[in-house]
């Protein structure tokens, strides 16, 4: 049986900068630290100025640091809007 994942897009107004299948992803807003898990309930939020770190399975997290973006998770599917195309952390 395949472990469940989440697809996962960071997507800004000027490219998509990431479309994959992940394990996870965790992050940190005004109420504290969160992560996204398969079969996580639906879920939007703020992130300012936290690392948003993806984890894909066999590889190292990817990180990504924004001066803003909104999380939305619904159905396994987590999307991550931004307006600026970031450095890596």
């Amino acid at each position: 049986m395949a472990t469940p994942t989440l697809h996962v897009r960071i997507i800004s107004p000027q490219q998509l900068i990431l479309d994959t299948e992940a394990q996870s992803v965790s992050s940190k807003n005004v109420q504290g630290n969160f992560d996204i898990l398969p079969q996580h309930a639906n879920f939007i939020t703020l992130v300012e100025n936290s690392p948003i770190v993806v984890r894909l399975a066999g590889q190292k997290p990817i990180s990504y640091k924004f001066p803003l973006a909104i999380i939305l998770n619904r159905e396994n599917h987590v999307d991550i809007y931004t307006y600026i195309q970031p450095p890596k952390v």
